[in-house]
């Protein structure tokens, strides 16, 4: 399988690698767009700031490349949230491939960024094959993805919001997969083999 990771200016993508290998999977991290547009599946990860990372993927042209894709795509934590129509961090708009908006964890009695184990719920996607209702991952994030019609799981801080979220032949995870230990494995295990629905 040709499995490509895409390049850009948000962390993690370290840790994806890790994990990938874990299930011995290699994987080409890369910012060319042939080799994205070539690739069986596409992994978009990301660690930082929505404004400052949506700024790089125009710069490079990417985001048009990312809009454009046909195969599977998984977007994990801030990529999952520049799939999404607009974020309020820093009112940053993104890709608009998934019709949700992004918001800011916004209650008193709630640490932010909500950071450690919390539990996923309704899930309802091959993404999930053999996952249990309730399974733990892990979380590291002061934004969510409003729960919605394109909500494949949700998690509850303080309100439930979109743990996971599905268009098309995108997918997204607002949680860490590599940090998420078994079950995180089995969902890359499972995305690798997920087919267009």
């Amino acid at each position: 399988m040709n499995l490509t990771i895409i390049k850009y200016n948000a962390g993690n993508i370290q840790s994806v690698m890790i994990a990938l290998e874990r299930l011995g999977v290699q994987a080409v991290v890369t910012d060319d767009v042939e080799e994205i547009k070539n690739a069986d599946r596409v992994i978009f990860p990301g660690v930082g700031e929505a404004s400052t990372a949506m700024d790089y993927l125009i710069e490079k042209k990417l985001d048009m490349v990312i809009r454009d894709l046909k195969q599977p795509v998984l977007g994990i934590c801030l990529g999952m949230q520049l799939l999404c129509n607009h974020s309020e961090e820093n009112d940053t708009d993104c890709l608009g491939i998934i019709p949700v908006q992004v918001k800011r964890f916004n209650a008193p009695q709630l640490k932010i960024p909500q950071m450690g184990w919390n539990s996923i719920h309704g899930l309802k996607s091959p993404l999930f094959k053999n996952i249990d209702e309730g399974s733990f991952i892990y979380n590291v994030h002061s934004f969510y993805a409003e729960d919605s019609e394109y909500s494949i799981a949700t998690c509850n801080y303080g309100l439930f919001y979109s743990a996971a979220i599905h268009k098309d032949n995108f997918y997204g995870v607002q949680f860490h997969t590599e940090k998420s230990a078994d079950t995180g494995d089995r969902i890359l295990r499972n995305f690798l083999s997920i087919k267009n629905e």
